[in-house]
């Protein structure tokens, strides 16, 4: 597993070896041994799993502490770009986001720490999403932010008009008016 720092700190790209021959592939998708190691000491409780359509924007989300979460992510069929906003008040990177590609094809994994809100828009036709947590979900400490919030300037790479959005996530709050992570 090679792991890819990114310019916020604590966020980071995981390229696991894939392993081809006339068979098809193979991959360690996650080892706990090696992510403690390269990583950091995480206990994952939780796994998910969600499809979407082109053009389906989910996010951005969070957890609010005592249930902040961190999450492993990845895509398994199709392509997405996956978007974590550091939404820790007295962070150098508050307000500030990595953004990055991933796909059945690259199969590379994100890391996105506690303290961060996280999204995705499916570039494919259709794309199935996973991803672990840990901390378990809780809806009363849910919390989101407006996806297409001028101050955060994230480029989702597909036009306004082909972005589709629950009704929670279309009425989120700005960066500006929310009261965060410490």
């Amino acid at each position: 597993m090679q792991i890819e720092r990114t310019a916020i700190e604590g966020v980071v790209i995981l390229k696991p070896k894939v392993f081809t021959d006339k068979r098809g592939y193979f991959f360690e998708s996650y080892s706990k041994r090696v992510f403690n190691e390269k990583v950091g000491n995480i206990t994952f409780v939780q796994d998910n799993e969600s499809m979407s359509t082109r053009g389906v924007l989910r996010g951005l989300h969070f957890q609010k502490p005592p249930y902040a979460q961190a999450k492993l992510v990845r895509v398994v069929q199709g392509e997405v770009l996956d978007v974590a906003v550091d939404i820790r008040r007295n962070s150098p990177t508050f307000g500030e986001h990595v953004a990055v590609k991933l796909s059945g094809e690259n199969k590379r994994q994100l890391f996105i720490p506690r303290g961060f809100a996280h999204g995705y828009v499916v570039l494919s036709e259709e794309a199935i999403f996973q991803y672990k947590c840990d901390n378990y979900y809780m809806p009363e400490y849910e919390g989101g932010l407006l996806w297409n919030d001028p101050a955060l300037k994230i480029d989702w790479l597909l036009a306004t008009e082909e972005i589709v959005l629950s009704e929670k996530d279309q009425r989120q709050p700005l960066l500006k008016n929310m009261c965060l992570f410490p």
